[in-house]
């Protein structure tokens, strides 16, 4: 109904079809398919470095906001010759081929299928089990906000520098605040997931009535949780410049450190960021000219376990069990339990 007829769009060097460019995608403003398409054409140079060469899943809304969605993690069969593909496995083991988009054309083919968000691997295709990112999820608990994720990024951009490492920030499209932190592909993921603990638990301790690394929801309080099990194999965040499934369209909006306090993640979404592209460019281009060491991180790790017996945390509940893991039993139910 009101899809109109479709359309051939300019993407860097090729002409991607576009049906029903007149679907209503999000009702509260309005924005339709081809919005989506366009947006991700004005912000071409910054979603593609942040997804060059990377297993992507796609979180797709066919129908727009509202309706069904879900995550697509293989390469469809009508996927066009062009677009590469990365073979990725499983915490179960089993394997399957994602897409690897290298071209802002492979992007607005997605958004032809109702493609949202974008959730990268923290890895390359010629890499698939070494993550060269370290992604670190300040994510609000129930009484908190942004402004707290603002005052828990601060501390932690003082631990990574301490640890000679360097973040590039950005919002989530939500409350909360994603740090990324190129690595050289040396490690595995159990070593990547140990590091974000290491930092985690770093930050905690500097600021322990701010942030925590509580698994279990019960032990967070209202504080920013540092969601360590972000980097475990087969977890992944949103990408740059992404648009997030909520009525106002916002998306993933990539910040340099000076903006975070003045920033106000409402004002990022598909209408607003061309124009902020257009003005500043894409203020995390020069992510791919670093690759950081994680010996650091990963000896306050070692530190950790064997002066003051902090080990492993919980693994999601999907996961195997993991060799050195605790139970994966909430606290009150294990105190229950022994009762």
């Amino acid at each position: 109904m009101g899809a109109g007829a479709a359309v051939e769009l300019t993407a860097g060097e090729r002409k991607v079809r576009l049906s029903s460019p007149d679907r209503v995608l999000f009702p509260e403003r309005g924005f339709t398919k081809r919005d989506l398409a366009e947006y991700f054409i004005a912000v071409g140079d910054g979603i593609v470095r942040a997804l060059r060469d990377r297993p992507t899943t796609l979180e797709r809304y066919p129908e727009g906001l509202g309706g069904e969605h879900f995550y697509q993690k293989r390469a469809p069969k009508n996927l066009p010759d062009w677009i590469p593909t990365g073979t990725i496995t499983f915490p179960s083991g089993r394997t399957a081929d994602e897409i690897c988009p290298t071209e802002v054309a492979a992007v607005v083919w997605a958004a032809q299928f109702g493609t949202f968000t974008f959730h990268p691997w923290p890895v390359r295709r010629a890499e698939p089990d070494h993550p060269d990112e370290l992604r670190i999820d300040l994510d609000p608990q129930p009484g908190t906000d942004y402004a707290d994720a603002v005052r828990a990024a601060h501390g932690l951009k003082e631990v990574l520098d301490d640890f000679g490492l360097r973040g590039w920030p950005k919002t989530s499209g939500g409350r909360g605040i994603h740090v990324f932190v190129p690595i050289a592909p040396r490690w595995t993921f159990v070593e990547v997931r140990r590091a974000a603990i290491a930092c985690g638990r770093e930050l905690e301790r500097r600021h322990p009535d701010e942030v925590t690394t509580a698994w279990w929801k019960e032990e967070r309080g209202e504080r920013i949780f540092v969601d360590f099990n972000q980097t475990a194999r087969d977890r992944t965040i949103a990408s740059a410049y992404s648009v997030r499934a909520r009525p106002h369209a916002p998306v993933s909006a990539p910040l340099r450190w000076d903006e975070i306090d003045d920033a106000v993640p409402t004002d990022f979404d598909i209408g607003t960021m061309p124009g902020r592209f257009a003005e500043v460019g894409d203020v995390h281009k020069d992510m791919d000219e670093h690759a950081f060491s994680l010996e650091g991180l990963l000896e306050q790790a070692y530190r950790d376990e064997h002066d003051h017996g902090l080990g492993d945390m919980p693994y999601p509940p999907e996961y195997p069990k993991m060799p050195g893991e605790p139970k994966r039993v909430q606290p009150s139910r294990a105190r229950h339990d022994d009762d």
